[in-house]
């Protein structure tokens, strides 16, 4: 049995899916045993209620899993991998960020990263852990501009993010769940090339047959935008560290999803085709 944490999420969906299609054993963890998330899961994966902010609550959803798949960020990150050992759990798939070596405990998101990887690399239990670069799915934050007319504003344009498919690192992680060779190594995953928010629009406008445009934000405009949405102010922090003072090169293309799964990562192109219904909506 393998239980994935964050089932419904944009990684962990499309992992329960994959590991559900292939006829593997798989247990989602939701928060309510009849909501929603429940009911989103797909044929063949068994639901299971806990809480990660309360190690002990997953004791009943630990039941028979030989592995993991994690979320970060936590409150009792070594807590909850103490009731992994405890419950005889033999592999654990931390999604962490590229942004963790970096080392630098003043940025917020780092630092969630860090202490993660630190639970699990002190912990009872082997691990693998997952790094990937930005994910295409960000580009669901546009779906309501996207719907209200053809101009597109967004931060930091002349940024560049090998942006990686969620299928992609599902890929990955199904890949490694299961295999010892994979215990106490850290993967790097990226996109097949970085783009700028203007390329992802670009193609957008060709799979959508829309004549979009897009427009960069000014930094000041950016910040503003980011608190008005209830980002927290230390995230918004994190991120001018990493896109406006370049703390952080999210740029640089990586060779793993080719060298574990034989064949190349997912284009942004091919997100976009995949996900076109979530933009279809007409302007206003």
């Amino acid at each position: 049995m393998i239980l994935v944490t964050g089932a419904t999420g944009h990684v962990g969906g499309e992992l329960t899916a994959r590991l559900a299609g292939s006829g593997r054993p798989v247990r989602a963890l939701v928060r309510k045993p009849a909501g929603p998330e429940a009911a989103a899961l797909p044929a063949g994966a068994e639901a299971a209620v806990g809480d990660l902010n309360d190690p002990e609550s997953l004791r009943p959803a630990l039941k028979g899993v030989q592995a993991v798949f994690l979320l970060p960020g936590y409150a009792d990150m070594p807590g909850l991998l103490a009731e992994f050992a405890r419950a005889g759990v033999e592999h654990v798939v931390l999604l962490s960020s590229i942004a963790a070596p970096d080392g630098d405990l003043d940025n917020a998101i780092s630092r969630f990263m860090i202490r993660s990887e630190e639970a699990v690399r002190g912990s009872l239990v082997p691990w693998t852990i997952l790094r990937p670069s930005g994910f295409m799915s960000n580009t669901f934050q546009w779906t309501a501009q996207l719907a209200a007319g053809d101009v597109v504003r967004a931060p930091f344009p002349a940024v560049p993010v090998a942006m990686i498919d969620p299928y992609d690192i599902a890929a990955v992680a199904a890949h490694v769940l299961l295999d010892p060779d994979h215990y106490g190594r850290a993967h790097a995953i990226s996109g097949p090339e970085p783009l700028l928010p203007a390329d992802r629009v670009r193609v957008l406008a060709e799979v959508l047959g829309r004549p979009l445009r897009f427009e960069g934000q000014s930094d000041e405009e950016a910040r503003e935008e980011m608190a008005d949405s209830g980002t927290p102010p230390e995230y918004i922090d994190a991120f001018f560290r990493y896109y406006a003072e370049g703390t952080l090169d999210d740029s640089k293309v990586r060779p793993t999803v080719a060298e574990l799964l034989g064949r190349p990562p997912r284009t942004f192109t091919q997100w976009a085709r995949a996900h076109a219904d979530a933009f279809q909506e007409e302007p206003s």
